[in-house]
């Protein structure tokens, strides 16, 4: 594994780019490396709070993360961000058990005005394996494939669900390890078999 990086600025420069880079082309694998963090706040995740959040951006916290007051301590620290108990009031809501996560509904999908008012939601994910589908849409010249585990049982639904918003609904980013990948709330889903 990669040593974390001790500069913040770049590192925050590079989460950045990252994440830019996974939204323009998303099921596609980025690096993004991370930040010295509290468990169970992955390292990875803690760089784009770093590099995203500030004093403007409230952030939730599901309950393995919200149990672990020094992330809590940590998130404050770094970036000066509010944490707001509701998943609605979220800009940033960060999930270290997917199998926890809210119903998407909860969360901010923005306004037909105002589509850009909606929570993105970072899903810490263990590997980029198991149960796969297919990712169809801007960014992406053909279908791609993406797997990832562990996900709720009904995470492809949710996915429908929140394309049917379109163009409100919320935008996902999925980080194991170092890698990340985004899924916007413009792509279609499909199971593979």
């Amino acid at each position: 594994m990669t040593a974390l990086n001790p500069d913040p600025a770049f590192a925050s420069q590079a989460a950045f780019r990252a994440l830019m880079e996974a939204f323009a082309r998303p099921g596609e694998m980025r690096t993004l490396r991370g930040v010295t963090a509290p468990a169970p706040l992955a390292p990875a995740t803690a760089a784009l709070v770093q590099s995203l959040a500030d004093y403007e951006t409230p952030v939730w916290l599901d309950r393995s993360l919200a149990g672990a007051p020094a992330v809590a301590e940590w998130i404050r620290f770094h970036s000066n961000a509010p944490l707001v108990t509701d998943p609605g009031d979220a800009a940033f809501a960060l999930v270290a058990d997917p199998h926890t996560m809210p119903d998407f509904a909860r969360f901010a999908p923005g306004s037909e005005e105002y589509p850009d008012r909606s929570t993105t939601v970072v899903i810490q994910v263990e590997r980029f394996c198991g149960r796969s589908f297919s990712i169809e849409g801007p960014g992406n010249k053909t279908a791609r494939s993406l797997a990832a585990e562990p996900l709720p049982d009904d995470f492809v639904e949710r996915l429908h669900a929140n394309r049917e918003l379109f163009p409100r609904g919320i935008d996902l980013v999925l980080i194991a390890g170092e890698r990340v990948t985004a899924l916007p709330r413009s792509i279609r889903v499909v199971m593979e078999t």
